[in-house]
């Protein structure tokens, strides 16, 4: 891959995190008053509010696959590290020992909450509200991800 291709692709990549953590903060504003959730008054949200916390989930997951999928891996390919074809915890180590990646078992862990909010659970409101509150308390950790990287590789805000 050529130098101009690895940047093109991370500045491609840096752009989509961008666009997926500014959905985000606006539907996570819109959510900071009923923060943190609970169970019962999760069932009695009104339909504009079931709105916002989809939006909040969708942009959520959307940010982590853009950040595992496209933006690490670009990461890894601009400073030419030869990691393309490693798997995820290879490179996840590898950004770990670089500066990129505070944690790589931080990232795992926010792959998981991810994960477990995927899921509705219609019979279990508190276990769905559980799980989204992690999320929001998570996003301070995915804000820290990329300013690291923005500030590490000088990308734009």
């Amino acid at each position: 891959m050529t130098v101009e291709i690895a940047e093109r692709r991370l500045h491609d990549a840096w752009r989509e995190c961008g666009r997926h953590m500014h959905h985000m903060r606006h539907a996570l504003e819109d959510l900071d008053p009923k923060v943190p959730l609970n169970g019962s008054e999760l069932e009695k949200f009104d339909d504009d509010t079931v709105q916002v916390l989809d939006q909040f989930v969708l942009r959520f997951g959307k940010l982590q696959d853009a950040i595992g999928s496209r933006l690490l891996p670009a990461v890894l390919a601009y400073l030419q590290e030869p990691y393309e074809d490693r798997p995820m915890l290879d490179k996840l180590n590898r950004l770990e020992k670089l500066g990129y990646v505070p944690s790589a078992q931080r990232w795992q862990e926010l792959r998981a909450i991810r994960n477990g909010f995927a899921h509705e659970y219609p019979d279990d409101p508190e276990k769905n509200a559980a799980f989204l509150n992690l999320a929001v308390a998570s996003v301070k950790d995915l804000e820290a991800l990329l300013t690291r990287i923005g500030e590490k590789l000088d990308l734009p805000h």
